[in-house]
């Protein structure tokens, strides 16, 4: 894998204690049946699934972290899984479905070719279905490792020991907080937890991605436009934009 890094190289950054360890394969058919999966999911798990394996169980009574429960959501214990999928399978869209059809937080280490991801996705109560658990509206939140100079500071961030221990939640969050500092650095290049609140640090990254992509389709543009004063004005609009972009880099 380009990014030098297997599923295994993450598992052992986790540093899970041995007693939460469980090791067994989840059949396919867990998928099939939860997550609500349409037609066109249930023929992309059959053919883009290679394994799935439950590495651990971290419950209050294995790590020592109390459980966390409110009006929301209740967090009794968090699935530690790892995905292998096939060669061209739809690995994003796979990794979703695995967490929808987790009733528990997981957090899933997935392989696809030269792709590896480490994510995580809150869940909450159904507000429509009583007794079933949804993904938070937020959706799925990951961290995509590819060989960047960030990769090791966010693998060494991830242990057990080092992430908030007030409740299972405060757990789960420690993880997310960790994928959003990823999403930064890889903008900045250096990987730092906790400097700006995760609320402004999402805004700063959603709005770095709009004015990048806005950036790529004016200079698309200013390369075919054929009129000179058409193309100085879409070089201007393209500087002021790249202003924005590096204003919008120091918030992160």
């Amino acid at each position: 894998m380009s990014s030098g890094f297997k599923s295994s190289s993450i598992i052992d950054s986790l540093g899970l204690p041995a007693g939460s360890r469980v090791n067994q394969r989840v059949p396919k058919k867990q998928f099939l049946e939860n997550g609500v999966p349409t037609a066109t999911d249930r023929r992309a798990i059959q053919d883009g699934i290679e394994e799935v394996l439950w590495i651990a169980a971290l419950k209050p009574n294995a790590i020592g972290i109390p459980a966390f429960r409110d009006l929301t959501r209740e967090y009794l214990e968090i699935a530690v899984l790892t995905a292998r999928f096939r060669e061209g399978a739809k690995a994003t869209r796979l990794v979703e479905l695995i967490h929808r059809a987790i009733p528990y937080p997981v957090v899933l280490i997935a392989e696809a070719g030269e792709m590896l991801t480490f994510s995580v996705a809150h869940k909450r109560f159904s507000l429509g279905e009583e007794g079933r658990v949804v993904l938070d509206d937020a959706g799925v939140s990951f961290a995509l490792l590819e060989g960047s100079p960030v990769d090791e500071p966010f693998l060494a961030s991830l242990t057990v020991a080092s992430i908030p221990s007030t409740n299972l939640f405060a757990c789960y969050q420690g993880w997310l907080d960790r994928i959003i500092a990823f999403d930064a650095a890889r903008i900045t290049g250096c990987f730092r937890l906790g400097e700006t609140a995760n609320d402004q640090r999402w805004a700063a990254l959603d709005e770095y991605a709009r004015l990048e992509k806005e950036i790529a389709q004016l200079r698309a543009q200013a390369t075919k436009e054929k009129q000179i004063n058409h193309r100085v004005e879409l070089n201007l609009n393209i500087k002021r934009l790249e202003e924005q972009l590096r204003a919008t880099a120091a918030l992160l």
